[in-house]
């Protein structure tokens, strides 16, 4: 497995091989001891999925707070998404700041999105379908969300001419400067 540092610290993807032969393929989609042996030491405990019917859907910017911060490890099982981690620790000298990455089914990437971050997504094709490992389980009380298309957030999302398709909880969250409860 691949491990490829982003720019922002502790956002991480992974690129795990992928084995083939006339039967088809082969991946490891997730190893603990090869994340312990590059200094990640999560323990997951509880697995999500989605499925998003329409290109362009977006899913974000979420996170909770503690006591349920989640770390998450996202994964792409049909389809292909850009996937975007928001450093949201007040203090970390790339405050506000993101990166985005490209997973898809096929190269099987996946992106390591850390406590401290908030998480969105926006679909590339229809019928995805999205995995991921999360560190702390869902808890309403707990969750929070930033506004996708924030301006002092600049994220360039990959969007349909018709625009996204929201949640009207996604539609309603608050910008950056307006969250009380950060890292």
């Amino acid at each position: 497995m691949d491990i490829v540092h982003t720019r922002l610290d502790g956002v991480v993807e992974f690129r795990p091989a992928r084995h083939g032969d006339h039967r088809g393929w082969f991946r490891e989609t997730w190893k603990r001891s090869v994340l312990v042996d590059a200094g990640i030491d999560i323990d997951f405990v509880q697995d999500n999925e989605s499925f998003s019917a329409e290109v362009g859907t977006l899913r974000g910017l979420h996170y909770q707070i503690s006591p349920h911060p989640q770390d998450k490890l996202v994964r792409v099982i049909s389809g292909s998404i850009v996937d975007v981690a928001v450093d949201i620790r007040r203090d970390s000298p790339t405050f506000g700041q993101h990166v985005a990455v490209t997973l898809t089914a096929e190269d099987g990437n996946q992106l390591l999105v850390p406590v401290g971050f908030a998480h969105g997504f926006c679909t590339l094709e229809p019928d995805v379908r999205v995995a991921y490992k999360v560190s702390g389980q869902y808890a309403p009380d707990c969750e929070r969300a930033i506004r996708w298309d924030d301006p002092d957030l600049s994220i360039k999302w990959p969007l349909p001419a018709s625009g996204p398709t929201l949640s009207d909880k996604d539609i309603a969250a608050p910008l950056l400067a307006d969250q009380p409860n950060l890292f």
